[in-house]
């Protein structure tokens, strides 16, 4: 079995999205039987994280997500894109609600544009983690989470919330190619 193991260690933006895509495709197209993405992010930007979830998910190896020590904010949803996902013993996730920068002047139309695309958002965030925690003994109540009352999970409480299915230090195998995506 040929594992190809990514460290993710960034922020979630336009170029690190372009670079795990980047990394993610050279490793199948080296023939990667399996595919480990590890992940250390406070988050960033709902469009790119959204993208990498449907680009991750949509990959024809399995794919493993481990949480290195903190994963945060729109990276709960890159990591939710694991077919197995695992965490280390002193961890944790951030679930807290979404805020936007907006610079400059900004009209009606605008601001209704906004508001709509950031009820989205949360709706679709709300709805990927229910899909993928399906098994939890202990829910998680995302919207919630993404509006009123932020949390942060431990590993044990991860796993009871079915963010997680193992918590395991994940090594990496002694013949694994490596790639990084950081900035």
């Amino acid at each position: 079995m040929r594992t190809h193991v990514v460290h993710f260690t960034a922020p979630i933006n336009s170029y690190t999205c372009g670079q795990l895509i980047d990394k993610c495709s050279q490793a199948i197209h080296q023939g990667a039987d399996e595919l480990i993405v590890k992940i250390a992010t406070m988050g960033g930007e709902c469009s790119y994280g959204f993208s990498l979830y449907n680009f991750l998910i949509s990959l024809p190896v399995p794919v493993t997500t481990h949480n290195l020590g903190t994963v945060e904010s729109m990276g709960n949803i890159i990591f939710l894109a694991g077919q197995t996902r695992t965490v280390c013993p002193h961890s944790k996730f951030l679930f807290h609600p979404f805020h936007w920068t907006v610079n400059g002047a900004v009209d009606h139309s605008r601001m209704s544009e906004y508001a709509m695309s950031l009820d989205y958002d949360l709706q679709l965030y709300s709805d990927i983690v229910k899909e993928r925690t399906l098994t939890a003994e202990s829910p998680l109540n995302v919207l919630d989470c993404l509006t009123c009352a932020p949390r942060i999970l431990n590993a044990e409480e991860a796993l009871q919330a079915g963010v997680i299915d193992r918590i395991d230090c994940l090594g990496m195998p002694a013949e694994a190619v490596n790639w990084c995506v950081h900035t």
